[in-house]
C-alpha cells in the first residue's frame, strides 16, 4: 500500500466518523497512537472536516453577528491548527528521508509533501460532499448531473495528486529532491507581530 493509499483510507475514516453525529462540537476520538503518522493524519483530517462545516455554518444569512464573531474567531484557530500540524507532518517526513544524501543535482520541491497531503484531505472532502449533491432526492436532475460532472473532476484530481505524492516521496528517498521544513510564521496570529495587537499592549 502506497502511502497516499493508506492516508486516503485514513481521510475516508474520519469523514465517515464524523458524520455520525455532524456536529462541530462533537469530541475527535482517534484511535491511532499518539506519536504516530496515523494519528496526526486522523487529526488534520478531523480538523478540515470541523472547519469545512464552520464555514457552512458562518455563511448562513440568518446568522446571529454575535455568534458569526465567534464562529469566526474558531475558524482563526482551526486555521493556525491545521497550519502548526502540517509543519508537523513536514517534520515527521524530514525525518523518515534525514539519512538520505541527496544527489548532486537534487532539486527544490515547490511545495512540501504535507502542504499535498493537506490538499489531499480536503480533497477527500469534497468528494464525499459532491457525492452527497449527486445522490440528493430533493434536488432535480440537472442538479445532480452537474454535481455528477464535478464529481468526476475531483476523483481524477485525488487520483493525480495522490500520484504526485508518491512519487515525490519517491524521489526524497532516492535523493533526487531535497526535504526542507519551512515554518510558515503566521505574524497576524502574533501578538508581538501584529500591529493591531501590540499597539493595545
Amino acid at each position: 500500500m502506497t502511502f497516499t493509499e493508506h492516508a486516503n483510507k485514513i481521510f475516508q475514516q474520519v469523514i465517515a466518523d464524523y458524520h455520525l453525529t455532524d456536529n462541530v462540537d462533537t469530541p475527535i476520538r482517534n484511535p491511532y497512537e499518539r506519536e504516530s503518522i496515523d494519528h496526526s493524519l486522523y487529526l488534520k483530517c478531523w480538523i478540515d472536516t470541523v472547519q469545512w462545516h464552520y464555514e457552512d455554518i458562518i455563511r448562513d444569512p440568518h446568522i446571529d453577528p454575535t455568534e458569526a464573531l465567534a464562529l469566526k474567531r474558531r475558524i482563526d484557530r482551526s486555521n493556525q491548527d491545521r497550519t502548526d500540524l502540517v509543519e508537523e507532518i513536514d517534520t515527521y517526513f524530514r525525518t523518515v528521508y534525514s539519512d538520505v544524501t541527496p544527489l548532486p543535482d537534487a532539486r527544490l520541491n515547490t511545495e512540501s509533501p504535507a502542504w499535498a497531503v493537506d490538499r489531499l484531505s480536503i480533497l477527500a472532502l469534497k468528494i464525499y460532499h459532491m457525492q452527497e449533491q449527486v445522490d440528493r432526492k430533493d434536488a432535480d436532475e440537472e442538479h445532480r448531473q452537474r454535481c455528477a460532472a464535478k464529481l468526476d473532476v475531483l476523483l481524477e484530481q485525488q487520483k493525480d495528486l495522490s500520484l504526485a505524492i508518491d512519487q515525490l516521496l519517491d524521489d526524497y528517498k532516492a535523493g533526487r529532491k531535497v526535504m526542507k521544513v519551512y515554518r510558515q510564521m503566521k505574524m497576524y496570529n502574533d501578538p508581538s507581530t501584529n500591529p493591531i495587537l501590540y499597539k493595545k499592549n
